[in-house]
């Protein structure tokens, strides 16, 4: 009988880069392989395991969820379901006050952008350089990365990049068929990159000014990850679209396209449907895990333990000559090397610490948001030791 790894990778597509672990259960920001190693989690799913994997108020929402209904076609009304838009709502930026329920950020997105050419009426959106909404094919369009996107084009063609972060480039962009701007408020996929500090303030007024929506993709950014439930809060800014996923169910599926009532009705039935979305496990994990991340602060705990992590990651950098910034708000984190950070990515798997990555050189670091100090701690002496490895094979 074959392996696991050996059974993904006969079965399995080819499209991940995996690294060589078999996980198989986790509990908070802690996870164990099949051989019973336990692992602190800096990877987190990609920024899916907000509130802790294996969060014991949501398991025990899905499993009182599973045993009375598990799904319910969205023609028809259902309770975990109406329990949950009441609840999104509630913990969204003022006047967002409906959604449409999917599976993933990807499709989260897709509707954004059909809600974009629906309301307005114009086909044209503008989307950033460096950014990722997606990998389905109208969410791949307003993504950046031409690693992504060439062997699938033509893709949408109404779909602009200009620069993260250039105001300048924005109004030049927008012309008579623009009918909104989409980006991220901190970029993840593209490294962790901030917004100068007027920016996201000055996207929004050219958005009131030239009539235009401003959609923004909290799929990473949100959920308190950030110090504020929404990112797009630190800089005082409403949307008149946010996205959501990742953890929005504490790592059941899910996907929300979060909107003004006005904009979310101009779609008419039939127009976008989905057969899981809004299912009620789906929802009633989120009510669970929209309740946690209230009632244990986590956008709070961000902040502290987010702005611990960071001061220890610049001294690490002050401390290495390869290391070349460390970056981010709250616990989205960046740690940009001089050099290809794989050796230290695997390494540190070796330490039992695992990370994702942003590109070649940037190790990005999105852990659960009930991380410890202590662990904190014991990352940091893991990087400390796999960066010095690294060091020492550097010439110079």
């Amino acid at each position: 009988m074959m392996n696991i790894i050996e059974t993904e990778e006969l079965h399995g597509p080819q499209t991940y880069q995996k690294f060589p672990v078999v996980i198989v259960r986790g509990s908070r920001a802690e996870v164990w392989d099949d051989k019973d190693n336990l692992y602190i989690d800096c990877m987190g799913g990609y920024g899916v395991a907000i509130v802790g994997h294996c969060n014991p108020e949501v398991v025990a929402a899905i499993k009182g969820q599973a045993e009375r209904l598990i799904t319910c076609h969205g023609s028809l009304y259902n309770d975990a379901r109406a329990e949950f838009l009441e609840k999104l709502t509630s913990c969204t930026p003022k006047g967002l006050d409906a959604a449409f329920l999917s599976n993933s950020g990807a499709e989260a997105n897709e509707v954004s952008i059909k809600l974009a050419k629906k309301f307005t009426g114009k086909k044209g959106i503008i989307a950033m350089k460096g950014a990722f909404h997606g990998k389905t094919a109208g969410a791949l369009s307003a993504t950046w990365s031409k690693k992504y996107k060439d062997p699938f084009e033509p893709l949408l063609q109404s779909i602009k990049h200009v620069e993260f972060g250039s105001l300048g480039e924005l109004e030049a962009a927008i012309d008579d068929d623009t009918g909104a701007v989409l980006l991220e408020p901190i970029q993840g996929e593209g490294g962790i990159i901030m917004p100068p500090p007027d920016y996201l303030k000055g996207v929004r007024e050219i958005c009131d000014r030239r009539g235009i929506l401003m959609m923004v993709d909290e799929v990473q950014t949100g959920l308190g990850r950030t110090g504020k439930m929404w990112a797009i809060e630190n800089w005082g800014v409403v949307p008149d679209v946010l996205t959501s996923a990742k953890g929005l169910a504490g790592g059941v599926p899910i996907g929300a396209t979060i909107a003004r009532r006005e904009i979310l009705h101009s779609l008419k039935k039939g127009e976008q449907t989905s057969t899981f979305g809004g299912n009620p496990l789906s929802c009633a994990a989120g009510t669970a895990t929209l309740d946690y991340i209230v009632k244990n602060d986590l956008p709070g705990q961000a902040v502290s333990k987010g702005s611990f992590f960071l001061e220890q990651l610049r001294a690490l950098v002050g401390r290495h000559r390869i290391g070349r910034e460390a970056r981010g708000l709250g616990l989205m984190l960046a740690l940009e090397m001089r050099v290809d950070i794989q050796n230290i990515l695997l390494n540190a798997l070796k330490e039992r610490v695992l990370f994702t990555y942003s590109g070649r050189t940037v190790v990005r670091l999105l852990p659960p948001l009930v991380i410890t100090e202590e662990q904190i701690r014991s990352v940091m002496q893991v990087l400390d030791k796999v960066v010095s490895s690294e060091e020492m094979k550097q010439p110079g």
